[in-house]
């Protein structure tokens, strides 16, 4: 009887094991399916606003107001092209908007992370009290400087010139702040000691060892200030006085007249502006993803 009652409840056991496998499998793939279905709505989401600002530029205005609002592309792009450049010199201001974005990412990537290297990894007089100060600049809005950086401007003759826009820019309080945190999670202070001991001076070291080990944050600090630099009005409409240093979204701004705006064209107008910050973060990316993955592997 006992020989007989031991495979009768292995026999259950296996089925039991079997069912709970199966169940789980079930519950797995429906976790995955739920989550792939939850990106992909996301990503519908993010590029949706891309994909409406392209419908729009190829309707008219009529088009763009009509109700119920059409979703389709029309065929006015080449025209509404040809309307912006015909109406505002587009080309000359991508040309300075990238002048301007290009230094000014170069500029911020170079003295920032060369500062926030010497916060994080040097001792000297006043370092806490000095970097305390330099915080406290984020509590300082923007539009406060704009008088007395005009008047200083005006002092130094830059009125009118991209040096405008570069120069009081070439370095900020966040990108030092960002770096010093990738600098002391990512840099141990031994390999900065070897790099002393072996003889190697401050830029030396910050050059060969401390800036390879913060690509992805460099990376990023660079993406991230060449589209607020490309994206800025305000400052480059007080300051550019001159229509041959316009940048692209002033010559924008000028679509906007004051009896009539083709919104055609303002839409041509900005589909042509993204894309070349589509393209950077394309190119830019790639570096700070490799990066992360890199640094994931290595945890």
């Amino acid at each position: 009887m006992t020989a007989v009652v031991q495979p009768l409840n292995t026999e259950v056991n296996r089925n039991d094991a079997k069912s709970e496998g199966r169940s789980e499998r079930k519950k797995q793939l429906i976790r995955r399916l739920v989550t792939h279905a939850c990106i992909w709505v996301g990503v519908l989401l993010s590029l949706f606003p891309f994909y409406w600002l392209f419908a729009m530029s190829t309707q008219s205005t009529a088009q763009i107001f009509g109700y119920p609002p059409d979703l389709l592309p029309s065929n006015q792009l080449w025209t509404n092209i040809k309307g912006v450049l015909g109406s505002v010199d587009l080309l000359r201001a991508l040309l300075n908007s990238f002048i301007v974005s290009g230094a000014l990412a170069l500029l911020v990537m170079f003295f920032d992370s060369l500062a926030a290297f010497t916060f994080a990894k040097y001792e000297f007089p006043g370092k806490k009290v000095l970097f305390g100060v330099l915080l406290t600049t984020f509590l300082i809005p923007g539009s406060l400087s704009l008088v007395p950086s005009f008047v200083l401007m005006s002092k130094l003759g830059w009125v009118g010139g991209l040096q405008a826009l570069i120069i009081p820019g070439a370095a900020n309080a966040f990108g030092i702040f960002l770096l010093r945190q990738f600098f002391e999670s990512s840099l141990p202070n031994e390999l900065v000691e070897s790099a002393r001991i072996d003889g190697a001076g401050f830029f030396r070291t910050y050059w060969s060892i401390g800036l390879p080990m913060v690509r992805g944050g460099i990376a990023f600090l660079g993406i991230f200030t060449f589209i607020g630099a490309w994206n800025d009005y305000v400052w480059p409409l007080v300051v550019l006085v001159n229509p041959g240093t316009q940048t692209v979204q002033t010559a924008l701004a000028a679509l906007n007249t004051q009896y009539s705006t083709n919104y055609g064209w303002v839409m041509a107008g900005a589909l042509i502006s993204v894309l070349p910050l589509i393209a950077i973060f394309i190119i830019g990316s790639r570096h700070f993803i490799a990066n992360i993955a890199a640094g994931a592997v290595k945890g």
